[in-house]
């Protein structure tokens, strides 16, 4: 094994995500300007735009792994990036918020969400593949949850009178100039992700899920990282813990369901013997440490302590 080779593509992983990552952040801004002065209400671009937009690099790769017939690729970046939230994020966010308190809505109607479509995930690719119908049913799913997403947000901020924010024409067509630009940017942003992820598991002798489940899942994670640290600090604990729910429940359904409209999806073993009951174990835990509405510093430590321990196995079993 040469090493020139594996540095050459390290790099280009790295820069390549990093391309990703903020082109999505930047096509997601300007989509919601862009919503905003079309009148679109503010909460239905928050549960919608904004939302899809913070999945955008798991889903453009993946769809772009399909086609490169590398789909191992899909659910080993899925279930990594749902394992990443709650043992790393949530974890970090504890530690650093020292105590994070949980709402009513996110105990009794956004847990048991995320709970459901962790099952629905497991269920469909227990067999070893996920199907045109499987894909189908996390897309319904999706559905359902988006339609929560926004009666929910309805409820708690009322009926909202709709903003309109008058742009002119110089800003609108520099706007619409960086949804097209940053659009572009995601695709080869993710083209060279998916491209180098492949030379590196060929190089290193591992699996594409390995890489995926670890360093993409890791990768396509720093923005909630971010965002819930950010929120952590400033004391805004529904923000922290509702931006991990919302991510996972998307990573489960529209992750899996845009690329399983392609083609069926390969699940490789490992991920069906481990990275997958980890997944598990994670929903689960999440499960019950918020039913006493707080997740604590010390619990904070546990789970990073278990996100060490996945990381080391899944390169044992790579």
């Amino acid at each position: 094994m040469s090493v020139t080779p594996v540095v050459i593509w390290i790099v280009v992983f790295v820069i390549s995500l990093y391309v990703l990552i903020r082109a999505s952040d930047y096509f997601t801004g300007a989509a919601a300007k862009i919503g905003l002065s079309f009148g679109i209400p503010d909460f239905i671009i928050g549960v919608t735009i904004v939302a899809i937009g913070t999945s955008l690099p798991e889903i453009v790769s993946s769809v772009i792994a399909v086609v490169r017939h590398s789909s191992e690729m899909v659910v080993g970046n899925v279930v990594g990036s749902n394992i990443a939230n709650i043992f790393l994020v949530l974890g970090i966010a504890a530690v650093i918020g020292k105590k994070l308190t949980i709402t009513y809505d996110l105990v009794h109607i956004d847990l048991p969400l995320l709970m459901g479509s962790a099952f629905l995930l497991a269920i469909t690719i227990v067999d070893g593949k996920f199907t045109l119908l499987e894909a189908m049913l996390c897309m319904s799913g999706l559905i359902v949850y988006l339609l929560h997403a926004i009666s929910v947000e309805k409820r708690r901020t009322g009926v909202m009178a709709q903003k309109e924010i008058k742009l002119g024409k110089e800003l609108r067509g520099k706007t619409f100039v960086v949804l097209v630009l940053s659009g572009v940017f995601i695709f080869i942003g993710a083209k060279y992700t998916v491209e180098s992820v492949i030379q590196l598991s060929a190089l290193l002798h591992l699996g594409t899920e390995v890489i995926a489940a670890s360093a993409v899942a890791l990768g396509t994670s720093l923005p909630e990282l971010m965002v819930t640290i950010s929120a952590a600090r400033k004391g805004m604990p529904e923000i922290a813990i509702g931006n991990v729910l919302g991510s996972n429940i998307f990573n489960a359904l529209a992750v899996m369901g845009i690329p399983g409209l392609i083609g069926t999806l390969v699940i490789p073993q490992n991920i069906l013997l481990f990275g997958l009951p980890m997944m598990i174990i994670a929903t689960l835990l999440f499960f019950f440490m918020g039913q006493d509405k707080e997740i604590t510093q010390w619990e904070g430590w546990l789970l990073i302590i278990f996100y060490v321990f996945f990381i080391v196995k899944l390169f044992n079993l790579g």
